[in-house]
């Protein structure tokens, strides 16, 4: 049995796992000042990114669903893995060697089932590489080169050949240490009467790929005319593999995706291979599905798909009523974007693969910069259905049409259609055709729904959160007049426990070389029930200053804080004098009186330094 990774190995691998670069693989960061990065959320659903990365001290908090941790924590919770199997995995991608404390080196029959089908998928990969060059592959170079590909291009995207034999591939695997079990769980192989046998046979193989760049599935098509399968054969889902969630190409593109803010979506593994070589880095392909709403989720975190931000995705498919159809189903989805849509058709009905062949790199490039707003093609496929000619037709078309614009959220942008709408009809007419669209649209009349009006924050909480965001940030600035602080100073249920935290690591006078190393002993004293998420994210939320003027917004905080004491204490002095009759009980208040106008004074010095700190 494997023994425990030591901690020194564990250390080890989140210093040469930089956090940024890790994360970074799976959604697109840009910086958010003062050190921070932010980003689309990968664990929920959202409009603006709420996801935030703060490098300096390998932390990210999401303030959206509340999730946050480490490098690690993320390699855990994006890969559905163990801890230890996200210590292996970022080993592994950081070159370094784990040592166990009971168990020494780990063989690797003892990695976890993910870490193992990785593997496994590896090893296929690269045997059916090496078979693309046998005699028996000769169909499937000949499939290649028809389509302009050379054998350069086939090793860049990886393009293999399945034999046509029944065990080959299974054969090899079990000779590599992989188990049976493994080989069908994974999808390479499936169950034959005497045992596995091999899923793909005598097929042109594409291995797919994460977007961190690991083989977990592949895509076959047939080259033999004695295969009575389908012309395309993907890898079923899988513990790695769900087809409605993953993109081909999506390795070789997400980075270009980011920089230029384009995708560029097509229907198949040549048309990727096609627009890549073509000089379009941004293409993608679907796997044996329709483009859906997890293809969706994907692209939106490497787009950094928000309000503040315009990209654009763009759809390719053929020009028959197929390829038209296609990009109709597309549009449903469109609006689940903030980026600007489009659609790329090619009149003669080629395919980006095939455009190629025939007119060259250069056509490829074209028809993507020909492309036009999704709302317009659908909106003119579909009245290109009627006669224009009649008013019937006209009339026709226009009910046909009006649900298309009816539907787009934003209101100038529906506005403009309805007007390009009435255009194309010949009505000229908008008054009339923004009626028409009103009334068979079903567009909603009225105001919209304004979104709930958060709480506003208690300013004094307010003061509590910045001060306990500096004591985990930047411990140093606070001194010893952060622990003199009564505990009472903190009021929100999250401060209080986080106080206690602080308390019981030393205070921040104990942490006063701050960075990852003060965190991590904060990590160690956060006991109670979602401490350690409270460390994360006040390690990860913004301070509200700039990284020049922190020393003097300390100042000012603490000066805030104490001053909220004072007035907390001012307030019992009145309280306790109201009750007492100067008369009779005048020495205790006269004594009260004193002790109110020092603490007067005290509290116009401490709002005096708050205000000017």
């Amino acid at each position: 049995m494997a023994g425990r990774i030591r901690d020194v190995d564990i250390a080890l691998v989140r210093e040469r796992s930089p956090i940024a670069d890790v994360i970074g693989e799976h959604i697109q960061l840009r910086n958010a000042g003062g050190g921070n990065l932010k980003g689309l959320c990968p664990f929920h659903d959202e409009k603006s990114p709420s996801f935030n990365v703060t490098p300096e001290r390998g932390m990210y908090f999401c303030f959206g669903c509340s999730e946050g941790g480490d490098v690690i924590t993320f390699v855990e919770k994006i890969e559905h893995l163990s801890f230890g199997e996200a210590v292996e995995r970022l080993a592994q991608r950081a070159g370094i060697t784990l040592q166990y404390e009971q168990g020494g080196y780990v063989p690797r029959r003892d990695h976890g089932e993910r870490a193992r089908l990785i593997e496994a998928h590896k090893a296929a990969a690269e045997f059916y590489a090496d078979k693309l060059l046998v005699p028996d592959a000769a169909p499937g170079r000949r499939f290649l080169s028809e389509r302009g590909f050379e054998r350069a291009d086939a090793e860049m995207f990886g393009v293999g050949y399945a034999p046509a034999e029944w065990e080959a591939l299974t054969r090899h695997l079990l000779g590599r240490g992989f188990t049976a079990e493994e080989l069908v769980k994974g999808g390479l192989a499936k169950e034959g009467r005497r045992g596995p046998i091999d899923r793909f046979r005598g097929r042109l193989i594409w291995p797919i790929r994460d977007a961190t760049g690991d083989v977990i599935g592949f895509g076959a098509r047939k080259l033999l005319d004695s295969d009575d399968g389908p012309k395309y054969l993907n890898t079923p889902d899988s513990p790695l593999y769900k087809k409605s969630q993953v993109l081909y190409g999506i390795d070789l593109a997400k980075r270009e995706i980011s920089k230029r803010a384009q995708a560029v979506i097509v229907e198949g593994y040549t048309d990727v291979m096609a627009c890549h070589l073509a000089g379009v880095p941004t293409a993608v392909a679907t796997c044996g599905t329709s483009f859906g709403e997890e293809h969706i989720k994907i692209l939106r975190r490497f787009l950094l798909d928000q309000a503040e931000f315009r990209g654009e995705v763009i759809f390719t498919f053929d020009g028959d009523a197929a390829g038209q159809k296609a990009a109709l189903r597309a549009f449903a989805d469109e609006q689940k974007f903030v980026t600007q849509t489009y659609v790329a058709v090619q009149p003669d009905g080629l395919d980006p693969c095939d455009l190629r062949v025939k007119q060259g790199d250069a056509a490829v490039r074209d028809l993507i910069a020909s492309r036009e707003p999704l709302f317009q093609f659908a909106i003119r496929s579909t009245i290109s259905r009627y006669d224009l000619r009649s008013n019937e037709g006209k009339i026709a078309a226009l009910d046909a049409a009006a649900p298309i614009v009816a539907g787009i959220k934003d209101v100038g942008l529906r506005k403009r259609y309805a007007i390009d709408l009435d255009r194309w009809l010949g009505f000229m007419d908008e008054r009339f055709v923004m009626q028409r669209i009103a009334e068979v649209g079903g567009a909603q009349q009225g105001r919209p729904r304004r979104a709930p009006q958060a709480a506003p924050v208690d300013p004094s909480v307010r003061v509590e959160g910045e001060l306990l965001k500096l004591a985990v940030q930047r411990p140093a600035l606070l001194g010893p007049r952060f622990d003199a602080l009564d505990p009472q100073a903190f009021t929100a249920p999250d401060h209080v426990t986080l106080h206690k935290v602080i308390v019981a690591a030393g205070g921040v006078v104990a942490g006063a070389y701050g960075g990852r190393e003060w965190v991590d002993r904060l990590l160690e004293h956060a006991h109670e029930e979602g401490a350690r998420g409270l460390v994360t994210r006040f390690a990860v939320e913004p301070i509200q200053a700039d990284a020049h003027a922190e020393e003097r917004y300390a100042g000012a905080m603490l000066a805030a804080i104490e001053a909220i004491a004072v007035d907390r204490a001012i307030a019992q002095a009145k309280s306790r004098m109201q009750r007492l009759n100067p008369v009779e009980e005048q020495q205790e208040y006269n004594k009260l009186f004193g002790e109110l106008v020092a603490l007067e004074q005290q509290r116009r010095v401490l709002r005096d330094r708050a205000a000017g700190s």
